[in-house]
């Protein structure tokens, strides 16, 4: 059966612009492959640049052996990220532009250059890190109910939403990022802990792993990028009226709001 892959990234672009969820289309469509759905992903992406919006990052997702095994795959996927998905480090995030937001924790680094693949080592990416920084990803799928396959994420874009940047730019080379801890607060009560190893063994690990397979499809890591490196811990479900922090040792720490 031939899909008709632009007209699946069309239906995940009007989902975004109305904040309404969609029925998963593995359902729909049980034979969609992993390459076709990165395809969905790149129309996806076209159709919010013809909007006005810039790419100025990528993101790493799937990065915990609990969710690779979840999603029934062996490696992470990846998703780019926009000019308008920035939230200022202590602002609010109206719920009435997000679906089913959850967040996660989460090291993003700040590359000062490029970075093409293949053959990137853990060394290559900590030269090229401009610094890390503590980060929440607010995660936001448009596929109802959070129903999906790695097929369906992938499509939508890795289920980005929106992500807060924290308050230091920190030298990687001056932390053990394996064992970098972070604690996560929801209105003040602790509701996840994690270090860094839960990211494929080390986020600079999953950086790595994203400028080889980047590379593999003619795509690099570009300087002044940010890299949002995969959750610490386990996605925690907000709404309106939470106030969350999330502290990282050695980097710093980040806030955010719902209203």
């Amino acid at each position: 059966m031939n899909l008709d892959l632009d007209r699946l990234g069309d239906e995940l672009f009007q989902a975004l612009r109305n904040s309404v969820a969609i029925a998963p289309l593995t359902e729909r469509h049980p034979g969609l492959s992993i390459e076709q759905a990165y395809r969905i992903q790149q129309h996806l992406l076209a159709r919010r640049l013809e909007q006005g919006e810039r790419i100025i990052g990528k993101k790493i997702g799937v990065t915990s052996q609990a969710v690779m095994d979840m999603l029934g795959v062996g490696q992470p996927d990846f998703g780019q990220l926009t000019d308008r998905m920035v939230v200022n480090q202590g602002a609010s995030v109206p719920m009435a532009t997000l679906i089913q937001p959850k967040a996660e924790g989460e090291i993003a680094f700040v590359l000062k250059h490029d970075l093409a693949g293949p053959g990137v080592t853990v060394a290559e990416v900590l030269r090229a890190t401009e610094g890390v920084m503590a980060c929440f990803e607010i995660v936001d799928s448009r596929i109802r109910d959070w129903k999906i396959k790695i097929q369906d994420t992938v499509a939508d874009n890795a289920s980005c939403g929106v992500f807060v940047l924290g308050d230091r730019l920190v030298d990687p080379r001056q932390l053990d990022l394996y064992t970098t801890g972070m604690v996560l607060e929801k209105n003040g009560r602790v509701v996840g802990t994690g270090a860094g190893a839960a990211t494929m063994g080390s986020p600079a690990i999953a950086v790595a792993w994203l400028a080889n397979t980047l590379g593999q499809l003619g795509m690099g890591l570009k300087a002044g990028e940010v890299i949002l490196s995969g959750a610490l811990s386990a996605m925690v479900p907000v709404v309106a009226g939470d106030n969350l922090r999330v502290s990282i040792a050695g980097i710093g720490s980040c806030s955010v709001r719902f209203d």
